[in-house]
């Protein structure tokens, strides 16, 4: 599988459009190797540049209102495969390598691990790791 690298050409010169949605892009990342949507979270130009020019996933925090390094506590990066952007440039896929095994804060694969079943949410899967281990203050 090939790894994502940045152009040794020169700066980036194709982005998406960040005049939309106040500068925040929804970014959905994507396990390469499975196709199962991990997460979704947003992008302003600061951290679709970090993650392009790293290789490792960031996002902006709204609930922080700054950069997030996605993993930069758990230990969980998500490692960069592929990004695609829709034809409205205006939303993010970063196809990734989910290292460590868990996206979700809440300890799961896959932030969507909650189905609708008869009138009442299921969890789909099992935990990969404890939150108040991983995140003790």
């Amino acid at each position: 599988m090939p790894v994502f690298q940045r152009s040794k050409e020169g700066p980036l010169t194709a982005h998406p459009d960040f005049s939309k949605g106040d500068g925040l892009l929804p970014a959905i990342a994507q396990d390469a190797e499975t196709g199962q949507v991990l997460m979704m979270a947003y992008m302003n130009r600061e951290a679709w540049e970090k993650t392009v020019e790293t290789g490792t996933v960031h996002y902006w925090s709204r609930s922080r209102r700054k950069l997030w390094l996605k993993g930069e506590t758990s230990g969980h990066v998500q490692k960069v495969v592929d990004i695609l952007v829709d034809c409205d440039l205006d939303t993010i896929l970063v196809k990734v390598h989910q290292l460590g095994g868990a996206a979700c804060h809440e300890g799961y694969k896959s932030c969507f691990f909650r189905r609708l079943k008869d009138g009442a949410f299921e969890i789909t899967e099992d935990k990969v790791f404890d939150p108040e281990e991983v995140y003790k203050k």
